[in-house]
Protein backbone atom coordinates (compact mmCIF):
# COMPACT_ATOMS: atom_id res chain seq x y z
CA UNK A 1 0.00 0.00 0.00
CA UNK A 2 2.47 2.59 -1.14
CA UNK A 3 0.67 6.33 -1.79
CA UNK A 4 1.62 9.90 -1.69
CA UNK A 5 -0.62 12.62 -0.50
CA UNK A 6 0.08 16.13 -2.25
CA UNK A 7 -0.74 18.91 -0.27
CA UNK A 8 -3.90 20.79 -1.83
CA UNK A 9 -3.48 24.93 -0.98
CA UNK A 10 -6.39 27.19 -1.51
CA UNK A 11 -6.93 31.45 -0.98
CA UNK A 12 -10.36 31.46 -1.48
CA UNK A 13 -12.93 33.88 0.70
CA UNK A 14 -15.28 31.27 2.42
CA UNK A 15 -18.88 32.02 1.47
CA UNK A 16 -21.54 30.61 3.00
CA UNK A 17 -19.62 29.47 5.54
CA UNK A 18 -17.25 30.43 8.49
CA UNK A 19 -13.69 28.86 9.74
CA UNK A 20 -11.76 28.53 12.90
CA UNK A 21 -9.69 26.65 15.12
CA UNK A 22 -11.17 24.24 17.51
CA UNK A 23 -10.64 25.70 21.17
CA UNK A 24 -7.28 24.93 22.36
CA UNK A 25 -6.23 23.37 19.09
CA UNK A 26 -4.13 25.03 16.59
CA UNK A 27 -4.57 21.88 14.14
CA UNK A 28 -8.60 21.16 14.29
CA UNK A 29 -10.90 23.06 12.20
CA UNK A 30 -13.96 24.08 13.11
CA UNK A 31 -16.68 24.96 9.55
CA UNK A 32 -20.31 26.10 10.51
CA UNK A 33 -22.67 26.72 7.73
CA UNK A 34 -24.76 29.23 7.95
CA UNK A 35 -28.76 28.74 8.28
CA UNK A 36 -29.20 29.86 4.91
CA UNK A 37 -26.92 27.58 3.37
CA UNK A 38 -28.44 24.96 4.85
CA UNK A 39 -32.28 25.78 4.92
CA UNK A 40 -31.37 26.27 0.47
CA UNK A 41 -29.56 22.61 1.10
CA UNK A 42 -32.19 20.70 1.92
CA UNK A 43 -34.98 22.63 -0.43
CA UNK A 44 -31.93 21.70 -3.18
CA UNK A 45 -31.85 17.79 -2.68
CA UNK A 46 -35.16 17.50 -1.31
CA UNK A 47 -35.97 15.36 -4.78
CA UNK A 48 -33.59 13.05 -3.82
CA UNK A 49 -34.42 10.61 -1.05
CA UNK A 50 -31.63 8.91 0.84
CA UNK A 51 -32.51 5.30 -0.78
CA UNK A 52 -32.20 7.22 -4.21
CA UNK A 53 -28.52 7.79 -2.84
CA UNK A 54 -27.98 4.50 -1.95
CA UNK A 55 -29.41 2.79 -5.12
CA UNK A 56 -27.42 5.14 -7.52
CA UNK A 57 -23.37 6.63 -6.39
CA UNK A 58 -23.55 9.59 -9.13
CA UNK A 59 -26.24 10.90 -7.04
CA UNK A 60 -23.65 11.46 -4.27
CA UNK A 61 -21.74 13.50 -5.84
CA UNK A 62 -24.90 15.76 -6.84
CA UNK A 63 -25.80 16.52 -3.87
CA UNK A 64 -22.49 17.50 -2.88
CA UNK A 65 -22.05 19.99 -5.98
CA UNK A 66 -25.25 21.38 -4.97
CA UNK A 67 -23.72 22.26 -1.59
CA UNK A 68 -20.54 23.32 -2.87
CA UNK A 69 -22.43 25.79 -5.55
CA UNK A 70 -24.59 27.36 -2.13
CA UNK A 71 -21.24 28.01 -1.32
CA UNK A 72 -20.06 29.57 -4.69
CA UNK A 73 -17.80 26.64 -5.25
CA UNK A 74 -15.26 27.59 -2.04
CA UNK A 75 -16.66 24.91 0.35
CA UNK A 76 -14.96 22.14 -1.61
CA UNK A 77 -11.37 23.99 -2.05
CA UNK A 78 -11.66 24.52 1.41
CA UNK A 79 -11.88 21.42 3.05
CA UNK A 80 -9.29 19.52 0.64
CA UNK A 81 -6.80 22.25 1.86
CA UNK A 82 -8.04 21.40 5.27
CA UNK A 83 -7.67 17.41 4.91
CA UNK A 84 -4.42 17.50 2.20
CA UNK A 85 -2.50 19.44 4.87
CA UNK A 86 -1.06 17.63 7.52
CA UNK A 87 -0.62 20.09 10.02
CA UNK A 88 -4.44 20.12 9.99
CA UNK A 89 -5.96 17.04 8.23
CA UNK A 90 -9.26 17.20 10.50
CA UNK A 91 -12.50 19.30 11.17
CA UNK A 92 -15.49 19.41 12.93
CA UNK A 93 -18.54 20.49 10.54
CA UNK A 94 -21.47 22.29 11.97
CA UNK A 95 -24.28 24.58 11.00
CA UNK A 96 -26.27 27.56 12.52
CA UNK A 97 -29.39 27.06 14.04
CA UNK A 98 -32.05 24.54 13.29
CA UNK A 99 -32.54 22.71 10.78
CA UNK A 100 -36.65 22.94 10.84
CA UNK A 101 -37.21 18.83 10.33
CA UNK A 102 -38.13 16.37 12.94
CA UNK A 103 -38.30 12.82 13.00
CA UNK A 104 -36.73 10.47 10.22
CA UNK A 105 -36.95 13.70 7.86
CA UNK A 106 -34.52 15.05 10.40
CA UNK A 107 -32.40 12.20 10.19
CA UNK A 108 -32.44 11.84 5.76
CA UNK A 109 -31.54 15.58 5.86
CA UNK A 110 -28.30 14.76 8.29
CA UNK A 111 -27.26 11.65 5.61
CA UNK A 112 -27.66 13.79 2.72
CA UNK A 113 -25.58 17.02 4.28
CA UNK A 114 -22.63 13.49 5.60
CA UNK A 115 -22.75 12.85 2.04
CA UNK A 116 -22.33 15.72 0.57
CA UNK A 117 -19.41 16.45 2.74
CA UNK A 118 -17.91 12.98 1.92
CA UNK A 119 -18.31 13.56 -1.80
CA UNK A 120 -16.47 16.89 -1.60
CA UNK A 121 -13.07 15.38 -0.26
CA UNK A 122 -13.28 12.22 -1.85
CA UNK A 123 -15.45 8.53 -2.23
CA UNK A 124 -17.14 7.24 0.44
CA UNK A 125 -16.63 3.54 0.10
CA UNK A 126 -19.10 0.18 0.97
CA UNK A 127 -19.33 -0.36 4.69
CA UNK A 128 -19.69 -4.15 4.42
CA UNK A 129 -21.10 -3.62 8.28
CA UNK A 130 -24.55 -1.99 7.57
CA UNK A 131 -24.44 -2.83 3.50
CA UNK A 132 -24.06 0.72 2.15
CA UNK A 133 -21.89 3.46 1.52
CA UNK A 134 -22.60 4.23 5.20
CA UNK A 135 -23.36 3.03 8.54
CA UNK A 136 -25.64 3.60 10.89
CA UNK A 137 -25.64 2.40 14.45
CA UNK A 138 -26.84 2.75 17.99
CA UNK A 139 -24.64 2.76 21.23
CA UNK A 140 -26.56 1.75 24.26
CA UNK A 141 -26.24 1.26 27.99
CA UNK A 142 -26.28 -2.92 27.56
CA UNK A 143 -24.11 -4.38 24.28
CA UNK A 144 -23.25 -7.97 23.50
CA UNK A 145 -21.26 -6.79 20.04
CA UNK A 146 -18.10 -8.62 19.61
CA UNK A 147 -15.85 -5.36 19.52
CA UNK A 148 -15.94 -1.94 21.68
CA UNK A 149 -17.44 0.15 18.76
CA UNK A 150 -21.22 0.06 20.77
CA UNK A 151 -19.90 -0.87 24.02
CA UNK A 152 -20.68 2.33 26.39
CA UNK A 153 -19.25 1.46 29.17
CA UNK A 154 -15.51 1.24 28.69
CA UNK A 155 -13.13 3.58 26.76
CA UNK A 156 -12.93 3.20 22.79
CA UNK A 157 -8.65 3.30 22.72
CA UNK A 158 -6.94 5.00 19.70
CA UNK A 159 -6.97 3.55 16.45
CA UNK A 160 -7.05 4.14 12.43
CA UNK A 161 -9.92 2.88 10.71
CA UNK A 162 -9.43 0.70 7.49
CA UNK A 163 -6.44 -2.21 9.38
CA UNK A 164 -8.71 -5.23 8.11
CA UNK A 165 -9.62 -4.19 4.45
CA UNK A 166 -8.11 -4.27 0.92
CA UNK A 167 -9.03 -1.12 -0.63
CA UNK A 168 -7.60 2.47 1.23
CA UNK A 169 -9.39 4.82 3.77
CA UNK A 170 -8.21 7.84 3.91
CA UNK A 171 -11.06 9.72 5.62
CA UNK A 172 -13.06 8.80 8.21
CA UNK A 173 -16.68 10.95 9.09
CA UNK A 174 -18.27 9.94 12.07
CA UNK A 175 -21.86 12.06 12.63
CA UNK A 176 -24.03 12.16 15.32
CA UNK A 177 -27.49 11.85 14.16
CA UNK A 178 -29.24 11.49 18.15
CA UNK A 179 -28.96 10.62 21.65
CA UNK A 180 -30.61 10.76 24.81
CA UNK A 181 -29.35 10.24 28.29
CA UNK A 182 -25.51 10.88 27.44
CA UNK A 183 -23.47 11.84 29.73
CA UNK A 184 -19.58 11.33 28.85
CA UNK A 185 -18.99 9.44 25.40
CA UNK A 186 -16.67 12.49 24.52
CA UNK A 187 -15.09 11.90 20.49
CA UNK A 188 -11.10 11.75 21.18
CA UNK A 189 -8.36 11.89 18.71
CA UNK A 190 -4.48 12.40 19.05
CA UNK A 191 -2.31 13.84 15.84
CA UNK A 192 0.48 10.69 15.28
CA UNK A 193 2.75 14.35 14.63
CA UNK A 194 1.70 15.37 18.92
CA UNK A 195 2.30 11.25 19.97
CA UNK A 196 5.51 12.22 22.48
CA UNK A 197 6.81 8.37 21.97
CA UNK A 198 5.97 8.17 18.21
CA UNK A 199 9.73 8.27 17.19
CA UNK A 200 10.52 5.20 19.68
CA UNK A 201 7.62 2.87 17.86
CA UNK A 202 8.39 4.52 14.08
CA UNK A 203 12.10 3.99 14.50
CA UNK A 204 11.22 -0.10 16.22
CA UNK A 205 12.35 -2.71 13.79
CA UNK A 206 9.25 -4.01 13.72
CA UNK A 207 7.68 -0.87 12.47
CA UNK A 208 7.53 -1.54 8.71
CA UNK A 209 7.05 -5.52 9.33
CA UNK A 210 3.96 -7.02 8.11
CA UNK A 211 1.50 -8.01 10.86
CA UNK A 212 -2.21 -9.57 10.18
CA UNK A 213 -5.50 -8.46 10.78
CA UNK A 214 -8.62 -9.53 10.85
CA UNK A 215 -12.05 -8.60 12.22
CA UNK A 216 -14.91 -10.19 14.18
CA UNK A 217 -18.03 -11.40 12.20
CA UNK A 218 -20.05 -8.03 12.48
CA UNK A 219 -17.62 -6.73 10.23
CA UNK A 220 -18.94 -9.08 7.21
CA UNK A 221 -15.21 -8.78 6.14
CA UNK A 222 -13.50 -12.56 6.16
CA UNK A 223 -10.22 -12.28 4.54
CA UNK A 224 -7.52 -11.20 6.45
CA UNK A 225 -5.57 -8.46 5.61
CA UNK A 226 -1.34 -7.84 5.41
CA UNK A 227 0.61 -4.60 6.22
CA UNK A 228 3.09 -3.05 8.73
CA UNK A 229 1.50 -0.38 11.57
CA UNK A 230 3.73 1.71 9.49
CA UNK A 231 2.73 1.30 5.87
CA UNK A 232 3.55 4.38 3.81
CA UNK A 233 5.50 8.21 4.39
CA UNK A 234 3.90 11.22 3.20
CA UNK A 235 5.05 13.97 0.39
CA UNK A 236 7.19 15.13 4.07
CA UNK A 237 8.71 11.72 4.58
CA UNK A 238 6.60 11.61 7.33
CA UNK A 239 4.30 8.39 8.53
CA UNK A 240 1.95 7.21 7.81
CA UNK A 241 -0.30 4.91 10.59
CA UNK A 242 -2.89 1.79 10.06
CA UNK A 243 -3.00 0.40 13.98
CA UNK A 244 -6.02 -0.90 16.14
CA UNK A 245 -5.30 -2.93 19.02
CA UNK A 246 -8.72 -5.05 18.75
CA UNK A 247 -7.94 -6.26 15.04
CA UNK A 248 -4.02 -7.21 15.16
CA UNK A 249 -3.28 -11.00 15.33
CA UNK A 250 0.58 -10.84 16.36
CA UNK A 251 2.08 -14.15 15.48
CA UNK A 252 5.05 -13.86 18.13
CA UNK A 253 5.85 -13.09 21.31
CA UNK A 254 7.85 -9.59 19.66
CA UNK A 255 4.81 -8.48 17.82
CA UNK A 256 2.82 -9.22 20.81
CA UNK A 257 5.06 -6.86 22.77
CA UNK A 258 4.97 -4.36 20.24
CA UNK A 259 1.58 -3.58 19.58
CA UNK A 260 0.87 -4.01 23.59
CA UNK A 261 3.75 -1.51 24.32
CA UNK A 262 2.25 0.82 21.48
CA UNK A 263 -1.30 1.10 22.74
CA UNK A 264 0.03 1.19 26.55
CA UNK A 265 1.96 4.36 25.08
CA UNK A 266 -0.83 6.00 22.73
CA UNK A 267 -3.40 5.68 25.24
CA UNK A 268 -1.14 7.48 28.00
CA UNK A 269 -0.40 10.35 25.79
CA UNK A 270 -1.77 13.59 27.22
CA UNK A 271 -1.86 15.29 23.56
CA UNK A 272 -5.15 14.12 22.85
CA UNK A 273 -7.90 16.24 21.83
CA UNK A 274 -11.49 15.58 23.23
CA UNK A 275 -14.09 16.95 21.65
CA UNK A 276 -18.02 16.66 22.51
CA UNK A 277 -20.25 17.20 19.23
CA UNK A 278 -23.43 18.43 19.00
CA UNK A 279 -26.22 16.37 17.47
CA UNK A 280 -25.91 16.94 13.57
CA UNK A 281 -22.00 17.76 13.90
CA UNK A 282 -19.69 15.59 12.21
CA UNK A 283 -15.81 15.28 12.75
CA UNK A 284 -13.84 14.34 9.76
CA UNK A 285 -10.27 13.13 10.12
CA UNK A 286 -7.16 12.26 7.84
CA UNK A 287 -7.28 8.54 8.74
CA UNK A 288 -3.58 7.68 8.09
CA UNK A 289 -2.42 10.87 10.32
CA UNK A 290 -5.09 11.20 13.26
CA UNK A 291 -6.11 8.32 15.60
CA UNK A 292 -9.54 8.55 17.08
CA UNK A 293 -11.29 7.00 19.43
CA UNK A 294 -14.59 7.45 22.10
CA UNK A 295 -14.53 7.88 25.91
CA UNK A 296 -16.71 6.17 27.97
CA UNK A 297 -20.13 6.79 28.89
CA UNK A 298 -21.84 7.75 32.34
CA UNK A 299 -24.50 4.50 32.82
CA UNK A 300 -28.14 5.09 32.49
CA UNK A 301 -31.17 2.45 31.49
CA UNK A 302 -31.95 4.72 28.58
CA UNK A 303 -28.48 5.92 27.34
CA UNK A 304 -28.72 6.29 23.38
CA UNK A 305 -26.67 7.30 20.60
CA UNK A 306 -27.16 7.13 17.17
CA UNK A 307 -23.91 7.72 14.85
CA UNK A 308 -23.06 7.34 11.41
CA UNK A 309 -19.99 6.47 9.93
CA UNK A 310 -18.29 7.36 6.23
CA UNK A 311 -14.95 6.32 5.39
CA UNK A 312 -13.17 6.23 1.94
CA UNK A 313 -10.33 7.86 0.17
CA UNK A 314 -9.23 10.99 -1.49
CA UNK A 315 -10.08 11.72 -5.14
CA UNK A 316 -8.61 14.36 -7.62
Amino acid sequence: MTMRLRAVATSVEPCGFRINPYPGSKRLQVVTLTNEVIKEFIESVAQWPVQALEYKPFLRFAVADKLDQLTDNTLAPTLNSIMRNRATAAFVLNYDGENGLTGELATEFEIKLSTAIAHLIGLADHDAMFGHYYARFTVKNEDNSDSYLRQAHRRMELHNDGTYVEHRTDFVLMQKLGEHNIVGGESLILHVDDWEELDKFYQHPLAKQDIIWGAPKSKNVDKKVVHPVFFEEDQQGKPHMLYIDQFAEPQNMAQGRYLYEMGESLEADPNYIQIKLPVGSMLVVQNHCWLHGRDKFVAHPQLSRELLRQRGHFTS
